[in-house]
């Protein structure tokens, strides 16, 4: 097969890890890609936000299978216009991505299907949000309604931080993204990750994953797009991750099929877990980054062959070979990130790293200058091992990441601290 995947992060590259080891791949195109995946596929430049350009260049190449990466172009169309086409296509249609690009319609499809979430408000006005949190007091969450790129959510500890989210919000800091605000209540508990294929019909549970989002070591500081990740989630014991399949998953699922809009592709739901009974804190309808990595890791050539069956409707006949095994990713970022940061440093030392089926380090914000790697973004590299253990993983990742030498990166020494 002649497969194209869409986007240019850590997520990517560890899809398309996991893609090329598959013997039913001839052909591997990133777009937009990056320094690291250059290295293993080819990479094209191509605007993946737009269905008609993406179309052509599928059908210019022969391309039989495509797997968007990010939410952009899911919310976007993108993945629609495939399909007019007639071309396969792992990733949601943009009425059922509103469940990640709107967070007021996650809200109406968990109080249509019973699904246990946060007690909520929504607003399109500062003045009335204002009021709800002076009412209801701190803590409290503060979510912009559409798309912003990880950062438009909030968790004000006292209410003037969530004064001040307000007008950041209505104010333009995410642009439309804050036109509309959902205020939540503030859930207690340990959060993790469940991700589900699901082909419209059915569903297939491939795995959990704890995320790191805050910068700081011992989850202080502000939050980010994620600082490492591990899988499996102790957290998410078999016995809660079936009660979030019947309480949450499937519910979901079937009012999405109810609607006329089925869901096809993963659907990444971030719980939270408290006294062993999980609640939905919200919806991705995409891999998380850098939660996909570890999934990828363990799940090796396989995954190619998960996404086609969710993407051709044959879950039902479908099962996941799980390794006992661990994975963990430091994600290594800019200093500065994430506010402001420098872009353009030099990394050395990649090339002396073992790259195999338990030690890769995906690239995230890269790009190759003159033969050099040269950091390009906020998150820039994910340093990502397996092992038998996830102590043990985690050994072998720091390992690799001793072994990086750039000197304006950093990244946390506590990946995995929960479960250890």
């Amino acid at each position: 097969m002649n497969i194209l995947i869409l986007g240019s992060g850590g997520r990517e590259h560890s899809l398309a890890w996991a893609v090329m080891q598959n013997p039913k791949c001839d052909r591997l195109i990133v777009a937009p890609g990056n320094a690291g995946i250059a290295q293993i596929a080819e990479c094209a430049v191509l605007d993946i936000e737009n269905g008609g350009t993406v179309v052509s260049f599928a059908e210019e190449n022969a391309i039989d299978f495509v797997i968007v990466g990010p939410e952009a172009p899911l919310a976007a169309g993108v993945a629609d216009r495939l399909r007019e086409a007639g071309v396969l296509v792992f990733g949601p249609s943009a009425e059922a991505a509103r469940l990640e690009a709107s967070k007021s319609f996650t809200k109406e499809i968990c109080d249509a299907s019973g699904a246990p979430t946060a007690a909520y408000a929504r607003f399109t006005e500062a003045e009335p949000a204002k009021a709800y949190i002076r009412a209801q007091g701190a803590p409290i969450v503060v979510k912009a309604d559409g798309l912003a790129a990880g950062k438009g959510v909030i968790v004000a500890m006292d209410e003037q931080s969530a004064l001040d989210a307000i007008d950041d919000m209505f104010g333009g800091a995410f642009g439309g993204a804050g036109a509309e605000v959902v205020i939540e209540e503030f859930m207690e508990g340990e959060e993790a990750s469940l991700f589900v294929l699901c082909d419209g019909e059915d569903i297939l549970s491939i795995g959990t994953a704890q995320d790191h989002k805050r910068v700081g070591e011992g989850d202080t500081g502000l939050n980010t797009g994620g600082m490492g990740a591990y899988s499996p989630a102790p957290v998410l014991s078999a016995e809660i991750e079936a009660l979030a399949m019947d309480q949450i998953v499937r519910p979901t699922v079937a009012e999405m099929k109810r609607r006329d809009t089925p869901f096809q592709g993963v659907l990444y739901a971030g719980l939270m877990i408290k006294d062993g009974q999980p609640r939905l804190v919200e919806y991705n309808v995409r891999f998380g980054d850098p939660e996909c990595q570890v999934l990828m890791m363990r799940l090796g050539a396989q995954a190619m062959d998960l996404l086609h069956a969710a993407a051709e409707g044959r879950l039902a006949e479908t099962r996941v070979n799980w390794a006992d095994d661990h994975a963990i990713t430091v994600v290594l970022a800019a200093k500065g990130y994430p506010g402001s940061y420098e872009k353009g440093s030099v990394i050395n030392g990649l090339d002396g790293l073992v790259e195999d089926s338990r030690n890769m380090v995906f690239h995230a914000g890269t790009k190759a200058v003159d033969g050099q790697i040269q950091a390009s973004g906020g998150r820039v590299l994910n340093v990502t091992a397996r092992g038998d253990t996830l102590q043990e993983a985690r050994d072998r990742a720091y390992a690799m990441v001793d072994r990086v030498d750039w000197p304006e990166g950093f990244y946390r020494r506590d990946i995995g601290w929960r479960a250890l």
